[in-house]
């Protein structure tokens, strides 16, 4: 039985990364999944074809542009008539000490880490009200939840994350939605193991697991929230991080 099966689906930043593996995830569990990002690879299917259909449609938009957004979201719903989940994987990050905050990146990173990631949910969650069901899961970091030297601009967009899926929880928990984060902490994407080499080799020892997360890891953390598996769970924050903060 597949996990997602007639399950509506819209992850964000799923070009590349942790997005990407969450929408391959989602589409091999039985969701029909939107993709949004920036931009997509010419001709690249994201997930494998399953039967004769393609179980992901790929979304070129810009999650800082709202009437573009409000446009795609309105599509979806008249196309499939609902929508069950949304991941906000989007996301900026830096690398930078307090005194050298580059705060036009950090503006930045405010508009697309937690005004759009709120403002999708807003779109979304009128949908799912509608329904009385639904599952939102946010992308936030363990950076968000105890900090980290050199990335007080990113750890501060992160707990605003945290902030907002606790709230949006509690206020939508009547309508039968449930909201949870995800809070990575090193994941071997190929962006972050080239920062590692270069800025922060010695990190992993840190981690008692040796090694960094493999962004299929992440996903099948969010395929479990976004899931009727865990559909007592709201509000929540659950770290996957190799046992860093134990």
């Amino acid at each position: 039985m597949e996990t997602l099966s007639n399950k509506v689906a819209i992850v964000t930043g799923a070009g590349r990364g942790m997005g990407r593996c969450i929408a391959e995830l989602f589409a091999a569990e039985g969701a029909k999944v939107y993709a949004f990002d920036l931009q997509f690879a010419e001709n690249e299917h994201i997930a494998v074809l399953r039967g004769n259909a393609d179980p992901v449609e790929k979304i070129v938009v810009d999650i800082c542009d709202f009437a573009a957004v409000k446009d795609a979201v309105v599509k979806i719903k008249k196309q499939e008539g609902r929508i069950d989940i949304l991941v906000n994987n989007a996301g900026l990050i830096s690398y930078e000490m307090m005194s050298m905050i580059d705060y036009e990146r950090f503006r930045k990173m405010i508009e697309v880490n937690v005004v759009s990631l709120i403002y999708l949910m807003q779109l979304v969650a009128r949908v799912m009200q509608r329904q009385q069901s639904g599952s939102i899961v946010n992308m936030a970091s363990m950076v968000g939840l105890k900090g980290a030297a050199g990335q007080l601009s990113y750890s501060a967009t992160k707990g605003a994350v945290i902030s907002a899926t606790k709230s949006a929880a509690k206020e939508l928990a009547s309508s039968k939605i449930r909201v949870n984060a995800v809070a990575p902490g090193m994941v071997g994407t190929e962006r972050f193991k080239n920062v590692l080499q270069e800025k922060f080799s010695e990190k992993i020892n840190d981690v008692p697991f040796g090694r960094l997360a493999e962004p299929e890891e992440v996903a099948n953390l969010c395929l479990f929230l976004a899931s009727d598996a865990s559909s007592y769970i709201t509000g929540q924050v659950i770290g996957i991080d190799g046992g860093v903060v134990m």
